[in-house]
Parts: structure tokens; sequence; C-alpha cells
């Protein structure tokens, strides 16, 4: 059978209710999985009315109501109304109802109920004003689910994922970041998740930080002391890892095919290759985790929240990535 997956509203005033809406009403969440979406029914008919779209769905208390043979359903947690809720504006109250959902959806993992979770665009911002005062959502399913190991943000682009050593830190912070240890387990979890997704023999590439990899020390020393040696140790584990190489060039082999993953040394050094070649495609997977966790790279688009012209391309392949690391597990 087919894994169940819980499929989040997202944020209430960004684009998650009207893309939801959109891939029920076209029927794009069934051929991969048995979706169950949770959050409150009222906001899902938000994002019916803003669509343009209207489908019959089947209201449930709990997971074992659903009826797999009826209309989509939705685990309705009647939290939030969203006649409060300006659509295109931060609201802390809203962003708390994000947070408190995920919350909900991972208590249905951990419980068996559900096999898998994809998240509609949330608000960084509306959650922490909102009482979720963490770094970013992947730090909050990791302290909430109390895992100890290692875990990071993974960007998926057609056959291509990328991870970082850092992430969202002040970018004068990220050489104390980058220890061996740290682009050891970068390197790890990029093989690991990799491995869990069905891709054989995965081969990752490593980048570097300075310019022209360092020119052999004469531009930085970290190529030489710290990053070659990790590449060194990941590959006496067996992984077939290589590099560094040059940022710069980096992407340009990768995106011919070389590589299945690139390990990037910071944030925008992966993400701005990857948010050029496909914006709207781009998928992220929460890495390391011991639940298959997704979401669309792009945000909440205040920009052109409620105006019905959001895209739905990188939510169905965060939905059809996550329905495959389910079956695999």
């Amino acid at each position: 059978m087919k894994p169940v997956l819980g499929i989040t509203l997202g944020e209430a005033a960004g684009i998650g209710p009207e893309i939801i809406a959109k891939l029920c009403a076209r029927d794009r969440l069934a051929p991969y999985c048995r979706p169950l979406l949770i959050g409150d029914a009222r906001v899902l008919e938000l994002g019916q009315k803003i669509a343009g779209m209207a489908f019959q769905y089947q209201q449930v208390e709990k997971p074992e109501d659903v009826d797999w043979d009826g209309p989509i359903a939705i685990l309705d947690l009647n939290n939030l109304d969203p006649a409060t809720v300006a659509v295109g504006q931060v609201n802390p109250a809203s962003g708390k109802v994000t947070g408190d959902t995920l919350l909900y959806a991972l208590d249905l993992l951990k419980a068996g109920q559900i096999d898998g979770m994809v998240f509609a665009p949330l608000n960084k911002e509306a959650m922490k004003r909102g009482g979720y005062q963490f770094e970013d959502e992947h730090r909050l399913f990791a302290h909430y689910l109390n895992h100890q190991g290692a875990f990071g943000e993974i960007n998926v682009l057609d056959n291509l994922w990328t991870t970082r050593v850092t992430s969202h830190i002040p970018f004068r912070e990220i050489p104390h970041y980058l220890t061996r240890e740290n682009i050891l387990r970068a390197i790890m979890l990029a093989h690991g998740t990799l491995c869990r997704a069905n891709v054989a023999d995965p081969k990752i590439a490593v980048a570097a930080l300075n310019p022209h990899a360092g020119e052999g020390g004469l531009c930085g020393r970290e190529e030489v002391e710290i990053i070659t040696p990790a590449v060194d140790a990941a590959r006496m584990q067996g992984i077939d890892v290589r590099g560094p190489f040059p940022a710069d060039t980096i992407f340009i082999n990768a995106f011919r095919g070389d590589y299945d993953a690139v390990v990037t040394m910071y944030h925008d050094q992966g993400q701005i290759a990857m948010k050029i070649m496909g914006f709207q495609f781009g998928v992220t997977v929460a890495g390391g985790l011991p639940y298959p966790i997704t979401t669309p790279a792009h945000g909440t688009a205040f920009d052109i929240a409620g105006k019905g012209v959001a895209k739905t391309d990188a939510t169905e392949k965060a939905v059809m990535i996550a329905a495959r690391m389910a079956s695999r597990q």
C-alpha cells in the first residue's frame, strides 16, 4: 500500500493553503501516497477560495477515522479562524498555530499513525513571534524528537541533492564552525539521506571555502588543514566523496550529472546555484531525522499570497520524495 503522508497547510497568511487546495483539486497527491491533510478545515476552505477550485473532503478527528475510499481527508484541528489573519502579513498567532500543527504531526509520526510528513511553506518570523524560538524548523524537529544524531536541511532539485556544513548563522561566524568533525558529519548526513531515498552508491562532491580551493594554501588554509582531511576520513568509511572543488565551478559538473550530491560550506554557497537553476521546483528534506519530512524549498511568498497564482510544482515534488523515502523505510 502507498504510505500515509501527513500534509500540513502551512502558514495561513501565505500561499500554503492555496497550493494544497490546488493539489487536492487536481488529484496530485493520491498518485504518490495516501494523503491526510492536517490543519484547520476553515483554512483549507480559504485555500479553495483563493485557488478558485472546490472539491469534496471529509473531516476527521483522528487518522483511524479516515475512509480511504472516500474523498481526501483533513484532520481538522479547529485551531485557527482565517478571518483573524490578514493574508500576506506576518501574524504571531498564525505562526504559533503553524508550530503547534507541526508538533501535532510529529506526534502522529512517533505514534506510527502516519509514515511521513510534508509541510506547506511556513514563516520563520511568524513562528518566532508566536513563541517558537528556534533557529529554524529543523532544530525544532530535532529538539521535539529528542534527536541526538546529525541532522540538517538538504535541498533537492531534479536529481541533485545539496547540504551544507553551516546554515542560518551570520557570515562572520562561519569559520568557527568549519571543523573536520562538522564537515565529516555533513558528508555522512548527505550519504545517509541519499541511501534512504534509494539512491544507490551516491557520489558526493565537496565545495571549497576559499577562492580557487585555496590555491594549495596560498589563498587560505582551510582546504589543506580542515576540508581535505574530512573528505579523506569519509572516504575511509567507504563513501564515494571527492573534493574540495572550487565553489564557482562545482555546480557546473554537478548539474551535468557527475554527482548525486554537493556538500557546501555555508548557506548561500549552494542555495544561489540551486535557486537560479530552478527556484519553483526545489524541495527541502529534513535530513538525518528518523522520519521522512519534506517541504517545498520556497517560502510563504507574502507578495503573491491571496492572488491565486502560486505554483504547485515544488510541493508536489516534496510529496513525491517523502513518499519514496517512506516506502523505502
